[in-house]
């Protein structure tokens, strides 16, 4: 805990030291009202989903079944009901709170709500987040609560945010630019997942990011952490790069890669006879191409294809199994800033070893979902 403290203070005095006094924009661009003059913003997105599984035996949650007649192999849903409110109390505070309905399908306790947390920007070099959010690890992480260019974020992103590595955590965390081409992002967290009354331990989750702009379009970033989970020790390290390059005649083509590695705590934790836990990490690498043609017509702004490519492996050394994921997804986006947006596409699972009766079995599932935001 010594350490988060003192890492922590070095990253604050820092930031303080590179600061100078700029005024942070507020880049909000969705209808705003000013109460007494403060300025809420209020948004949502509703996501509905059509899933059909197209492996025998297996259901639309990817649980194989000894019997074909038993698995449900299609099914409507929401995956995403979410209202967000911020509010801007002046030029340097501002709060947000972020829920997600859906999560009332299922059993709610630790769910619902997502983001919770105040605001300080003194200016572009030094911002400060406390409360409940998503830690600053990696490129998944500053995605849009309210828009997913694939169907969904990776199987890395979820296992890495089961271990408190990513996804909402309660904590604090600074972050702003060091230069015109290069950021920092640096936070503390519980690491023990959203709405917990209590660590389960006294040690945190610590992170380091930067960010630097080493062309034009591309965006090369770094991080790394250390962390615990019921008293046991692990970190995590990883490397992204973002691109996004204008082909011409309205074509536009994106790359996002992304490598972590990481601690799997809660696998050591369930294992009776313990292995080295250097043999219990988790793995995951992903790439996302997409490729767009922008219309702008009434009806129909653009089409867009991608296919993301995704290995992981939750135990890299300890009986591993990995798993790789082919996500080929077309999209139709109705209004400007993927505000109406339809995918439809397949979700392909390939593991090295499957275990019958269980979700870990390979399988095919095509899915179709509307994002709508406002």
């Amino acid at each position: 805990m010594k350490k988060s403290i003192l890492l922590l203070a070095i990253s604050l005095v820092l930031s303080f030291l590179i600061s100078a006094q700029e005024k942070a924009p507020n880049k909000d661009s969705i209808k705003n009202k000013i109460v007494s003059g403060k300025t809420i913003t209020i948004s949502g997105v509703l996501q509905p989903r059509y899933t059909v599984s197209l492996t025998p035996g297996v259901d639309v949650n990817g649980a194989h079944f000894d019997s074909a007649a038993k698995a449900i192999n299609n099914n409507f849903s929401l995956r995403r009901v979410r209202f967000q409110v911020k509010a801007q109390l002046n030029e340097h505070f501002e709060a947000g709170i972020l829920v997600n309905f859906a999560e009332f399908a299922g059993n709610p306790t630790g769910k619902v709500l997502e983001n919770a947390f105040v605001k300080y920007n003194m200016n572009r070099h030094f911002h400060l987040m406390a409360g409940q959010f998503r830690p600053f690890i990696g490129i998944e992480d500053v995605i849009p609560a309210d828009l997913i260019r694939s169907v969904d974020f990776t199987n890395g992103y979820y296992s890495f945010g089961r271990n408190g590595w990513q996804s909402f955590q309660a904590g604090v965390a600074v972050f702003g630019d060091i230069s015109k081409k290069l950021r920092y992002y640096a936070g503390v967290h519980n690491g023990n997942s959203r709405n917990q009354t209590t660590d389960n331990d006294n040690r945190k989750h610590v992170y380091g990011r930067l960010e630097a702009d080493i062309a034009k379009n591309i965006i090369l970033g770094a991080n790394a952490g250390y962390g615990s989970f019921k008293n046991i020790k692990g970190d995590m390290y990883g490397a992204d790069v973002k691109s996004s390059f204008i082909l011409g005649n309205n074509w536009h083509f994106d790359l996002d890669m992304a490598y972590k590695n990481g601690t799997n705590f809660l696998y050591f934790d369930t294992l009776k006879i313990k292995p080295a836990l250097k043999d219990i990490r988790i793995s995951n690498f992903y790439a996302i191409p997409i490729i767009r043609h922008d219309f702008h017509l009434p009806r129909l702004k653009s089409i867009e294809f991608s296919n993301r490519y995704e290995y992981l492996t939750e135990s890299n050394l300890y009986h591993p199994n990995p798993r790789q994921t082919f996500t080929p997804m077309l999209g139709f986006e109705f209004v400007e800033k993927f505000s109406a947006f339809f995918q439809i596409g397949a979700v392909i699972d390939a593991y090295k070893n499957n275990i019958p009766k269980t979700t870990t079995y390979s399988h095919n599932t095509m899915v179709a979902q509307l994002q709508l935001r406002f």
